[in-house]
């Protein structure tokens, strides 16, 4: 039934017809997929959900407080201090900022006007550093929730505006920070899949040996994000599906590094039975047959994996499971339906200059892995245990990784404007006075709110109280750290713990840095929830692909061990190499609090496929060969294209780390390395070590293999026989 519907997706006339439908289909979506940038949505509102605390003052402030509010700093230094000319043009381009669309709030205080208001009773921050070297003008942006896309434009147009002959200006603040931000992943979208692209070429081309084969996995994952870009922005617009830039970012490596995998896996199966098959098109539908099981099995894993994240607390990761799930969805239809087409209308020349020939010998059958499988046979148990045992001593790395968060200054890999300016402001003893903490309390408990609030170190001076209405009233009071540090989190913990303690005050506290801190609270109670339920939903997907419950507990041993392996070698990679390749690297392997969640959940799905390609293999071949024999088959069949695979998602997620931004190049680090743990150890190693030596086993309860036979000398061609000596008369 399977091998008939293969068929006919690739029979004489219907590969024509699934060519230009999904042609067709692919042009009317990329006019969408272009448009994607437009409906993304990285308001810090939409990461948190409605039962955070800090999401509950923005609320109650809503009618006070715009939430798309962006306070900014433009920061003025000159090595000897600020002149009476530089203040008078500090004043002049107050005012010229506060003409720009979406600038409001626009403001600078010189030592005379701040003494003059002072005198009058306002309570305002020292804005000027007591050496007078530094002064900065405060400004709220706010363009809506269009604020992402309209802040770089603006932060350059007032770039251009603040230049003053001798002096520094460093936009800094929340909106420095924003502006940095966008900057990061303006036009990443592009670059990445130029990069992606270059990097998975490469390693085609080494891969197929061919000069022309390379452009049909490259053409039909180019397709696949097309059709999945206009099928997000879809979603995105009509369904309130959330899109942000980090999400978009991941989904056009995703796209073309899982592409390319089952693009690899395809044509590897087609080329072996274009040996046993005269005419093509019965090469390939035998082929898919074969293939796709494993491939869709795959996909699942992925997708499933992907759609465990809607479980998150934080709304960016709840919404980042179904973008990348649509996306790795769409992309294993087009390559079992789009591919398979273009592959038989060009013919066996594409393999050009080694065609496989009908009749010819199959090359991997004698190849590098078919000599490994037979390296581990004398003593697999060894073989195993050893392996699991190194990964485990790997492991230790994970100790060394602390999940606190970056502070702002460690998130990026180069030093930008807004980090410069926020250093000028610390080295000068000025504080950011953007970063409040925003206190929201019954109006009738005010002055014990006042007074808890007045015993609280490292909070500055209280604002003027403000009615909001419904008996409540908020006051705001300054975080002299930076945003998202430590110190900031203790002050925020300081505070909360204080208010809360006034009864019948209903006291919230809110404001950037409790943003931050209920982020990377929200993210460690994911990490808790989700992997659970990842690993739970891939075993079942396991148990049902191979009806078995041994294997598929075996397998997601390994893969777990790999998971703890590769972030053990990544937190060294962290600390010690990585330092030297960027111009700015944190300290030590402080990592995301949701650092862990993502490596996990990329590693376990991308890990289980490789691991499901080998024994989805094994089990078709235990059927005539045995377990044991199969094994060994499906290794020196299997191998060499997983191993391609291997590299090239590995590849495509390294170049995660042309993107400055801290997070992401360690998240490519840590799935490159797992992936190549499982391509190279995992699955050539140890799981096959583990099937030579269980045997039969492996299937429990499945009957698969009745008979468990053990290998004799009878199962391997004479290269093995000269690498391992035996005795003909026992079995091996």
């Amino acid at each position: 039934m399977h091998r008939q519907i293969a068929g006919r997706l690739t029979g004489r006339v219907t590969k024509w017809v699934v060519l230009v439908a999904v042609l067709v289909l692919a042009g009317g979506m990329s006019s969408l997929s272009a448009k994607l940038a437009d409906v993304q949505n990285n308001e810090a509102s939409s990461w948190l959900p409605e039962s955070a605390e800090s999401t509950m003052v923005a609320e109650e402030l809503s009618s006070t407080i715009d939430p798309n509010d962006i306070p900014t700093l433009v920061v003025y230094h000159r090595d000897g201090g600020l002149t009476n000319a530089d203040f008078a043009a500090m004043e002049e381009q107050a005012g010229e900022i506060g003409r720009i669309d979406g600038v409001t709030d626009a403001g600078v205080l010189t030592p005379a006007t701040r003494q003059a208001a002072v005198d009058q009773g306002a309570k305002l921050p020292p804005v000027v550093s007591d050496d007078g070297e530094v002064a900065y003008l405060y400004l709220v942006f706010n363009f809506g929730k269009d604020g992402w896309n309209k802040i770089p434009d603006a932060a350059t147009e007032i770039r251009n505006l603040s230049e003053i002959d001798g002096i520094d200006v460093h936009l800094a603040g929340f909106g420095g920070q924003a502006a940095d931000a966008a900057e990061v992943f303006e036009g990443v979208d592009g670059a990445l899949l130029l990069a992606t692209g270059l990097v998975v070429i490469v390693i085609l081309l080494f891969t197929y040996r061919s000069p022309v084969l390379w452009i049909l996995p490259i053409l039909s994952a180019a397709v696949a994000y097309n059709i999945a870009g206009g099928v997000i922005y879809l979603l995105a617009k009509y369904a309130d599906l959330t899109v942000n830039g980090q999400s978009q970012a991941i989904m056009s490596i995703l796209v073309i590094g899982a592409g390319t995998d089952y693009a690899l896996l395809l044509v590897a199966r087609y080329r072996e039975e274009l040996r046993r098959h005269e005419d093509r098109h019965e090469a390939m539908a035998f082929a898919l047959h074969r293939a796709a099981p494993a491939i869709l099995a795959s996909a699942a894993t992925v997708v499933v994996g992907l759609l465990g994240l809607v479980f998150a607390d934080l709304n960016s990761t709840a919404g980042l499971g179904p973008v990348l799930a649509v996306a790795v969805g769409v992309t294993v239809l087009v390559m079992v339906t789009f591919l398979p087409a273009l592959l038989v209308i060009c013919g066996r020349w594409l393999f050009w200059p080694v065609r496989p020939t009908y009749g010819s010998p199959e090359p991997t059958q004698t190849g590098l892995w078919a000599r490994v499988g037979r390296r581990i046979v004398p003593r697999p148990r060894v073989v195993w245990v050893g392996t699991a045992v190194v990964l485990a001593v790997a492991c230790l790395g994970l100790f060394k990784i602390d999940t606190g968060g970056l502070p702002t200054d460690e998130s990026y890999t180069k030093e930008f404007d807004s980090i410069v300016g926020q250093r000028v402001l610390v080295d000068h003893g000025l504080q950011d006075t953007s970063n409040t903490a925003q206190v929201v309390f019954a109006t009738d408990r005010e002055d014990d709110v006042l007074g808890a609030l007045g015993d609280v170190d490292g909070l500055g001076e209280l604002g003027d109280v403000t009615e909001i209405g419904d008996g409540r009233s908020y006051v705001e009071a300054t975080i002299g750290q930076d945003i998202s540090s430590q110190a900031a989190y203790d002050v925020v913990v300081d505070t909360r713990d204080a208010v809360h303690a006034v009864d019948g005050a209903g006291a919230e506290v809110g404001g950037g840095s409790a943003f931050y801190l209920d982020t990377k609270d929200a993210a460690n109670r994911d990490n808790k929830v989700i992997i659970p339920i990842v690993l739970l939903v891939v075993f079942l997907i396991l148990i049902g692909l191979l009806r078995s419950l041994l294997a598929p507990l075996l397998l997601m041993g390994t893969v777990v061990l790999s998971f703890g392996a590769a972030l053990g070698l990544s937190a060294l990679v962290f600390d010690y190499v990585l330092p030297h390749l960027y111009d700015q690297w944190p300290s030590s392997a402080v990592v995301d609090p949701g650092f862990p969640l993502f490596a996990f959940v990329f590693l376990v799905a991308l890990g289980v496929d490789y691991n499901i390609f080998l024994m989805t293999r094994v089990r078709e071949e235990t059927a005539g060969h045995g377990t044991r024999r199969g094994t060994l088959i499906a290794l020196s069949s299997t191998g060499g294209v997983i191993t391609s695979a291997g590299l090239v998602l590995a590849a495509t997620f390294l170049v995660l780390g042309t993107i400055p931004f801290v997070f992401l190049a360690q998240l490519g680090v840590a799935v490159a390395l797992g992936v190549l743990l499982d391509t190279m150890i995992v699955r050539s190693v140890l799981v096959t070590a583990l099937n030579l030596d269980l045997g039969a086993k492996i299937w429990w309860p499945s009957k698969l293999d009745p008979d468990d036979l053990p290998l004799t000398v009878g199962d391997l061609d004479h290269d093995s026989q000269s690498e391992v000596t035996l005795d003909k008369s026992v079995p091996v």
